[in-house]
């Protein structure tokens, strides 16, 4: 097997909920003799599977797809044990002697594969085991509004439910009197762990909209509702991280019968389009993203063949 460096060259196709880079991807690869890595947070998931719009088994035929279905809806995963999976599998992909893309809208994981996680950082563990005894008293919540009033960036970045990161930003906090942020900042996340090609897919604000309105109904008349039935019918909570996501927190209020459907779709339409918001910022704000509009992807093999030259 080759051995992985900092010159080994991977593509990355990212940008947007709703932008169409399934498409795109699985295109590429097959002019390019790729495959597929994905760098999506839920997609991870085995039985969730309409309502983080996962590549079907069509298009998984179409071009050879990793990092999806890899864990069940109860167990732990984060970005650390990403990057260290999809890292190994990019290896294997590139010993073959076959083009990497990485494809997905979940910027932290992206960021992680690419530069690696800081990790590093003033620690208190009196600290720590008095943020944990908050945590199981008062519950996650609590924490997670804590730090967005002294770090609304980190409390943007860490899931609502991920008490782990929440401690860590605020024992951080506690013990320098500064954000995590500013710590982020000053790691920077100049190392590379492989040479990249980024491709951010875009669409004008008001027609990205549009598609991903559409893509809920879509979702909706696939059986969205069904799936989160059945996911909670097999004994995935509610409270759990991967419940707590996109779509699925909203079904299972509708289930639990703390609101009806037509306001659920609504609010899940409305938050979808918040979250596309989001993930255009973060990815705008790299400057390695090259953007592209539907109209201008044929430019894509252009730069892919030169990079890959």
């Amino acid at each position: 097997m080759i051995q992985c460096s900092p010159r080994n060259k991977i593509i990355v196709i990212c940008g947007p909920t709703g932008a169409g880079k399934t498409g795109l991807a699985i295109n590429l690869a097959r002019q390019f003799n790729g495959e597929i890595v994905g760098a999506d947070s839920m997609q991870i998931y085995r039985g969730m599977d309409i309502g983080t719009a996962k590549p079907t088994p069509a298009e998984q035929a179409a071009a050879p797809h990793h990092m999806i279905d890899i864990v069940d809806p109860d167990q732990n995963f984060d970005a650390a044990a990403y990057a260290k999976l999809a890292a190994d599998i990019i290896c294997r992909i590139i010993g073959r002697g076959r083009t990497v893309f990485v494809v997905g809208g979940t910027g932290f994981y992206l960021k992680a594969l690419i530069h690696g996680l800081f990790e590093k950082g003033p620690s208190d563990p009196v600290i720590r085991r008095r943020l944990n005894k908050e945590a199981e008293s008062e519950g996650t919540a609590v924490l997670a509004r804590r730090l967005q009033m002294i770090d609304s960036n980190a409390a943007a970045r860490i899931h609502p439910n991920d008490t782990y990161r929440i401690i860590r930003a605020l024992e951080v906090y506690e013990v320098t009197g500064e954000p995590l942020t500013v710590f982020h900042q000053r790691h920077g996340f100049r190392e590379e762990h492989f040479h990249s090609l980024e491709f951010g897919l875009s669409w004008p604000r008001p027609v990205l909209y549009e598609r991903i309105n559409r893509r809920v109904d879509a979702m909706m008349a696939q059986g969205f509702l069904d799936e989160v039935k059945q996911l909670m019918d097999r004994g995935y909570g509610a409270g759990l991280k991967s419940m707590q996501s996109l779509g699925y927190r909203h079904l299972a209020a509708v289930l639990s019968g703390d609101t009806r459907l037509t306001e659920a779709v609504a609010i899940l339409k409305r938050d979808h389009r918040r979250y596309a918001k989001r993930q255009l910022t973060w990815f705008g704000a790299r400057r390695s993203v090259h953007w592209l509009t539907p109209d201008q992807t044929e430019s894509a093999g252009d730069r892919i063949r030169a990079f890959l030259k």
